[in-house]
């Protein structure tokens, strides 16, 4: 009766040891993961704001009017006055402008996304006349929510290779993979934002 006791506390000793291990594995990997999807991008602010759909491309929430507030109150600070918002549309894609000097956010809105519609949002710049490189790439996903925020702010990065202002300057696209809608095409000048200068020393 001894060895069946022993035989059973021998087992069950090695199951939960068994199964701490695992346990304690599953919570490495999860932080892992977490620590991973945490990182921050070095040369890119970007803002999602999943939950808060707009009603139509040519609504404006109260938070959307406060971001765009805030950025209208920075440039006037520095004296500067930006283009008008136009609004480039591409089916349920907008842009703010058609042209952005340097240190400038551009502001892309996505709302009334299809249920089926999925994809990304590839934001290309220009290497030469005819060729371009991929920036920056954003998900969209219609049955996850219809309608995304987004503010892309285009900076330089040792890491990355984008050395000086030659890097991001000229006629860049936002092309919509996944789906049959025509790309965005805007400008970034050679012009850099009042109070900004020091962000786009070369550095490389």
């Amino acid at each position: 009766m001894r060895k069946v006791f022993r035989y059973f506390e021998k087992h069950i000793l090695m199951n939960s040891k068994i199964a701490i291990s695992v346990i304690i594995s599953a919570i490495i990997v999860v932080v892992g993961i977490f620590a991973i999807t945490s990182q921050e991008s070095e040369t890119i602010k970007i803002e999602n704001t999943l939950n808060k759909e707009l009603q139509s491309t040519d609504e404006i929430t109260p938070e959307i009017q406060k971001k765009l507030d805030e950025i209208e109150k920075v440039n006037s600070e520095n004296k500067y006055s930006p283009k008008d918002r136009e609004w480039i549309t591409s089916g349920p894609f907008q842009i703010d402008r058609s042209e952005y000097v340097l240190g400038e956010k551009i502001f892309l809105r996505t709302a009334g996304l299809e249920f089926n519609e999925k994809g990304e949002t590839v934001f290309l710049r220009p290497l030469n006349s005819t060729h371009y490189s991929v920036y920056f790439t954003i998900p969209f996903d219609g049955s996850d929510n219809a309608a995304y925020n987004y503010y892309l702010e285009p900076q330089l990065s040792k890491i990355k290779g984008y050395c000086t202002v030659d890097d991001l300057i000229g006629e860049w696209r936002a092309v919509f993979r996944g789906t049959n809608y025509p790309n965005l095409e805007f400008k970034i000048t050679e012009q850099i934002l009042p109070g900004a200068e020091g962000s786009f020393e070369p550095v490389c």
